[in-house]
């Protein structure tokens, strides 16, 4: 027995190592996608993080950067927190497999076949959740999930533990210890909350007899526990501390946060007593009970860090949770909304009221005081609303997705809408439960899950057609009516390492194990029931809870990983299924020897060897390089703007933890319409002076100023300043009565100026003295919006205040979101845009004049690229997406251009040899975004060059027109597009060629055109 237990915990330790081995050879070594960048930033600064904070995260997150050598090493180190995490998950894993598997065997000893056969079920099944496609994902990145999968592991592991040994005297410290593994998991992810049914049910077969009224009864206990920990005390405590606090100090007089403090010793006080109490009176379940709860507000506790950290006001500070009231706000995630879930409206349902104004506290004068409301949501038109609304959301895409979805064709119902009586259609409750069904639970989950354990088409998002994102399997005669024949695909799409197969391996051995697992009697019964129930809880219970909108901004796969963890388990029992029909002809030891090691190849082996390329990441420093060379892009001292999470997570990385030119305010407009993140610009971080501001936070506290109309009072154009000092004005007559009674804000015109000191912008170097005959008297733009928000207000306030004495920048983004009014005042100077007194009309896509020296510097001198043509690294679609090669190679364009035009000849060309040596056929094919650079080689007299590079994206046109015309009816359709652009394409390498005298390329494309354009209308005529 001792030399079983022996082995059992090697075996254990083994696959920790083997985990550790595979997680540390393939982990990013910096940070890899914008979540990452702000939980690393985070962790490493002592920094609050977006809500709702992950504060035991953090502070393992910490604790691992206190070993990093260097600042560059911060990354690293909390990323081998993910790694470690991971492998710990793995190790448990094992041991819950093990000891489930030992249970389908009856009697108290096991014969040395039987043994083995429990050991390899461990192996195999932990090893294939190693490999497992989302599971690594998360295991290598300073990402939450990875933590959280162990604590969904350890707690399940525990109790399995207290099952072993449930009748003895100490038996239930193991209960204990799984509430304050919960409580502390509550500061990583609510993910593993959702273990607790399945842990209620292995309680309740080992503590009752079966009955299915105990089972119904034993679910709701555990439904009820895990319902009463996430709406009862995580917003509860919080709540119930910013009662307590608002007294202290208002009524009493006391500091901020004396209430918490006071609750605090009324916690301990009562648990004291209350300890006590069921001690003397032997009332062990109580006091069992008791002790779980105290144990879950001890993990929980650790929320304190957060209000701790935003007290210091450090330089990332979201929503500055640093009182009870803002704490509530942070936890509940106010800021980004919620979703409807038992009763909800359709997408066009008609608003007829809003619910009662939500007020707003902040810290004034020493006192908790109301300075606002915040709408309290829409009331719906009641016929346009259903139970179990899925189909919710009235954004245009999402609606057009919803009504393709669902095939939505609707009923007619007859509604008032604003006074005024309309027939909508209203979708029919089958056409919701057809959304559910195909979207949430085909599309966002068992699509997820078939990437795991069949196959995975690539790592493209998919958004449902057939080229991207789909499952696939290997097996031609299935994935063929799915995502079309493969047998005339360009090279680099068949051969892309992101395209992974298991012929189904995995799935067919998991099902094996959850047959096998369920025919074993009683024992197998009862533990598919608790494994099925993790399995739905952390599956398809998740999707009807998040009750997605179609068009995530990505792959949602890694919030699935508890369910995969669970099939994983059936995966490992598979083992067991195979050596019972091996163990009729080879008996004993070598029968369970052989079916451990059919399946460890079959199913761990291959997972490993299709997805260790693209899984693997350590040489990727793409994103890190990018965000350097945003700020690299600014002048010193510069106000830079940014837009969402992409865009400014990696900068703040960058800047707070590796020190990146900290001179640079970094302002992301997204945050812009809160007051507490227009307040943290106003204070100077780092070598960072603070933004200028003309108003007072009195002024635009949440639930005032939230829009800004517009009044034609004034007949022409205002000087911006003025019409702030207008804005923020407390006379009456500044303000206008809107429908409601409320008085809201207003700006006197649409059209504003900005009156440009030359000799300052001079000398500021914002215009160089080159330019000088270029500059405006003024700045003149037009906003045609009937209002503007927080965030734009905020925006036109700080230009005004500065008054051209800093740079101010913004991102590429905002070229393109219609939040920025000047878009004709810009100058080009690498991934940012400047703000100059020059005006340079947007055209298309092409926005700002171009000063090619600063330019040239910038990108030839400045810029750096972290491995982004190495032809050993894979550029997964989150580098891609992180990196923007097109807007790159526009930026590269743009200057060649530029210096072709100054008659920097050589310059041109040697900006052109850098952007395809950075982008290389091989690694990104070139395509129609290549374009303009081979025209820019012709230009500049290389024809070699250029024809050279044409000849590439012709092949690259041909080979992909190639693959269009052999696509069945069914798929050509929805290429059309792309078949259309990319004759476009060769059409306009044609002309190129012909302008450029290049006659024996000209023949040779033109021919190849015109007999492919035959080819597809022969196609469409047939």
């Amino acid at each position: 027995m001792q030399h079983t237990k022996l082995i059992n915990n090697i075996l254990g330790w083994l696959v920790f190592i083997v985990a550790c081995i595979t997680y540390f050879a393939t982990l990013e070594p910096t940070v890899s996608w914008w979540d990452c960048g702000e939980f690393i930033t985070s962790a490493f600064k002592l920094e609050v993080g977006h809500p709702p904070g992950a504060p035991t995260f953090m502070i393992l997150g910490r604790i691992f950067t206190l070993f990093a050598p260097d600042v560059t090493k911060a990354a690293v180190m909390v990323n081998s927190l993910s790694a470690i995490a991971s492998a710990a998950t793995i190790m448990f894993l094992y041991w819950t497999i093990v000891h489930l598997a030992r249970k389908l065997f009856p009697g108290e000893k096991l014969n040395t076949g039987e043994q083995i056969a429990v050991w390899g079920s461990g192996l195999v099944g932990a090893l294939a959740f190693t490999f497992t496609d989302s599971f690594w994902f998360s295991a290598v990145e300073g990402e939450v999930y990875a933590l959280s999968s162990l604590f969904t592991a350890m707690v399940f592991w525990a109790i399995l533990k207290w099952e072993n040994v449930a009748h003895e005297k100490y038996a239930n410290r193991w209960l204990v210890l799984i509430a304050y593994l919960m409580g502390l998991s509550i500061g990583v992810h609510l993910l593993n909350l959702l273990a607790i049914p399945a842990i209620g049910m292995v309680y309740y077969f080992k503590k009752y007899e079966f009955s299915w009224k105990g089972v119904i009864y034993a679910l709701a206990a555990s439904m009820g526990i895990l319902l009463g920990i996430q709406y009862g005390i995580i917003p509860g405590v919080p709540h119930v501390a910013f009662i307590f606090d608002r007294i202290f100090v208002n009524a009493f007089g006391l500091p901020f946060n004396s209430g918490i403090l006071f609750m605090g010793a009324l916690v301990v006080a009562g648990s004291v007593w209350g300890i006590n109490y069921t001690r003397k009176r032997n009332k062990v379940v109580l006091n069992t009970a008791l002790t779980m709860v105290i144990v879950i507000l001890i993990g929980y506790s650790s929320f304190a860090l957060i209000v701790i950290r935003a007290s210091a006001n450090p330089p990332m500070n979201q929503n500055s949770p640093d009182n009870a009231f803002a704490l509530v706000r942070y936890l509940n995630r106010e800021q980004y909304g919620d979703r409807p879930l038992v009763k909800g409206p359709y997408y066009n349902a008609p608003r007829i009221a809003t619910k009662a104004p939500k007020e707003q506290y902040n810290k004034v004068d020493g006192k908790y005081e109301i300075t606002g409301t915040m709408p309290g949501g829409s009331v719906y038109e009641s016929k346009m609303e259903t139970i179990f609304p899925r189909m919710y959301s009235d954004k245009a895409n999402h609606v057009q997705a919803y009504k393709e979805w669902g095939k939505v064709k609707g009923t007619p119902v007859r509604v008032r809408d604003r006074g005024e009586v309309k027939t909508l259609q209203k979708p029919t409750f089958a056409e919701n439960l057809r959304f559910f069904f195909s979207y949430q639970v085909g599309h966002m989950y068992m699509r997820y899950f078939m990437w795991n354990f069949v196959g995975r088409q690539n790592d493209v998002q998919g958004h449902g057609g057939f080229q991207n994102g789909n499952w696939v399997s290997g097996i031609s005669f299935i994935d063929e009516p799915k995502t079309g024949p493969r047998d005339n695909m360009p090279e680099w799409m068949k051969n892309d390492p992101s395209r992974n197969v298991y012929y189904f391996l995995p799935l067919l051995l998991g099902l094996l194990g959850l047959f096998f697992q369920y025919n074993q009697g009683k024992k197998g019964k009862e533990t598919f029931a608790v494994t099925m129930l993790l399995f739905i809880l952390t599956g398809i219970a998740i999707v009807v809870y998040l009750n997605q909108y179609p068009y995530q901004p990505r792959e949602r796969d890694y919030a699935y990983a508890g369910s995969f963890y669970a099939f994983a388990i059936w995966i490992g029992l598979g083992v067991l299924a195979i050596h019972s029909g091996l163990k009729k002809v080879l008996k004993g030891a070598p029968g369970a020897v052989l079916a451990t090691a059919i399946s460890l190849i079959t199913v761990p082996g291959v997972l490993a060897s299709q997805n260790w390329d693209d899984h693997d990441r350590s040489g990727k420093y793409m994103t890190r390089d990018y965000a350097k060379n945003y700020l690299e892009s600014c002048a010193p001292n510069a106000i830079l703007f940014t837009y969402g999470d992409n865009d400014t997570f990696p900068l703040w990385y960058v800047q707070e933890v590796e020190g990146v030119r900290r001179d640079i305010k970094i302002v992301n407009i997204s945050y812009l319409g809160m007051d507490w993140y227009i307040s943290q610009q106003q204070f100077k971080t780092y070598d960072a002076d603070p933004v200028p501001f003309s108003f007072t936070k009195d002024k635009y506290y949440m639930g005032r100023m939230d829009a800004v109309l517009f009044q034609g009072r004034i007949k022409g154009s205002v000087e911006l300043s003025e019409a702030m000092d207008f804005l923020g004005s407390d006379d009456v007559r500044t303000k206008i009565q809107v429908t409601n009674g409320d008085m809201m804000d207003y700006l006197p015109s649409r059209d504003f100026h900005i009156t440009v000191d030359k000799q300052k912008v001079l000398d500021s170097g914002t215009v160089k003295q080159k330019d000088a005959d270029l500059i405006a008297d003024r700045v003149s733009f037009r906003i045609s919006d009937n209002l503007i928000s927080k965030s734009e207000m905020a925006v036109l306030n700080m230009i005004a205040a500065n008054n051209w004495e800093r740079p101010i920048y913004i991102d590429h983004s905002l070229i393109f979101t219609g939040n920025i009014h000047f878009l004709d005042w810009l100058q080009f100077e690498g991934l940012a845009y400047r703000f100059v007194p020059i005006r340079t009309p947007k055209q298309g896509v092409t926005a700002g004049r171009i000063d090619a020296e600063i330019l040239y510097d910038n990108v030839m001198n400045k810029f750096v690229w972290g491995n982004v043509n190495d032809p050993d690294i894979h550029m997964d679609e989150y580098n891609r997406k992180q990196i923007n090669i097109m807007q790159t190679q526009y930026m590269f364009t743009r200057l060649s251009q530029a210096l072709l035009a100054e008659g920097e000849t050589e310059k041109a060309i040697e900006v052109a040899d850098k952007m395809f040596e950075l982008f290389p056929n091989e690694k990104i094919p070139l395509d129609y975004s290549s374009f303009q650079m081979a025209a820019q080689y012709y230009g500049a007299g290389a024809i070699e060059k250029g024809n050279e590079k044409v000849r590439i994206m012709a092949d690259n046109c041909f080979a992909l027109l190639d693959y269009y015309a052999s696509l069945p009816d069914n798929f050509a359709a929805a290429v059309q597009n792309e078949q259309n652009r990319q004759i476009s394409h060769l059409r306009n390498l044609v002309i190129l060629t012909r302008n450029y005298k290049q006659d024996e390329l000209f023949a040779e494309l033109d021919a190849k055109l015109q007999e492919l354009i035959a080819r597809f209308q022969i196609k469409a005529n047939s």
